[in-house]
């Protein structure tokens, strides 16, 4: 049985060479994460913290606190950071923005939340032999609409309506609670975009959903055909992780043309 995972397909798409290096080669990686995943990890820990406190009223200071605390134990060099003249402190002081907008909108967090980083396995195939896993930020069952809430917080751009409503990732994430939960009305994906302090909404119907399956399927049998894994250069490139291993880049020509000479 093969178990993909959105992050796995979007490799692949974004550069085909990056995903043989993660997936295939398991090459080591220059550095582990970047400025940015780093702040996004830690923004999703203390809202999981406070969401998995079901019985406790936070006060904002409790969030900044948590979140200090986890950032200072996890901050290990090296960290990439791209964008010239930002450091981890200005990024540190974001995630702080980003909480206390979060906590002034959502206080006291009291929306019948049922779990955090919910693991969801989602059958691609009739046979059972491909799967797709995946972890809910946060699941939420409104009791007087009889529908559940995918939420899922993200600290980076801002997307278009239109790019919700293509989006991938949540709408599996849809087709695994519409299987483990029966007799429900809908289910809504929502988006939390941080760093604008604001809120986005989509939802898929049905025969949405079964065209989506089949397109993953379409993906990994093209994935899988694949055999000159080629590298795709784009702005990207400059968060990879493989960037030292990648002919695309003059330093690394020079050192493939010596090692064939």
């Amino acid at each position: 049985m093969a178990i993909y995972s959105h992050s796995k397909l979007s490799t692949f798409e974004q550069c085909p060479l990056k995903f043989n290096f993660r997936y295939i080669q398991k090459v080591e990686p220059d550095f582990k994460t970047t400025i940015e995943g780093f702040l996004g990890s830690k923004v999703h820990d203390t809202l999981e913290w406070v969401y998995n406190n079901k019985n406790r009223d936070f006060e904002l200071d409790d969030l900044i606190r948590h979140y200090g605390e986890s950032w200072n134990n996890d901050f290990k060099e090296p960290i990439k950071i791209v964008k010239e003249g930002i450091t981890a402190e200005d990024y540190f002081n974001k995630g702080i923005k980003f909480l206390i907008n979060y906590y002034t909108k959502h206080h006291p967090f009291k929306d019948n939340t049922l779990e955090t980083e919910k693991k969801v396995f989602v059958d691609l195939d009739d046979s059972g032999n491909y799967k797709l896993i995946g972890y809910i930020d946060r699941l939420v069952y409104d009791k007087n609409k009889n529908i559940f809430e995918i939420h899922d917080y993200k600290t980076g751009a801002l997307k278009s309506q239109q790019d919700l409503d293509n989006d991938r990732q949540l709408a599996l994430y849809s087709i695994a609670i519409r299987e483990n939960y029966s007799n429900i009305d809908d289910v809504h994906l929502i988006w939390h975009f941080l760093n604008h302090n604001k809120e986005m909404k989509s939802k898929r119907t049905i025969e949405q959903l079964k065209k989506l399956k089949e397109d993953i399927m379409e993906l990994i049998r093209k994935i899988e055909s694949t055999i000159n894994f080629k590298p795709n250069k784009s702005i990207l490139c400059k968060w990879c992780e493989f960037r030292s291993k990648c002919p695309e880049f003059s330093d690394n020509k020079i050192e493939t043309q010596r090692r064939l000479l």
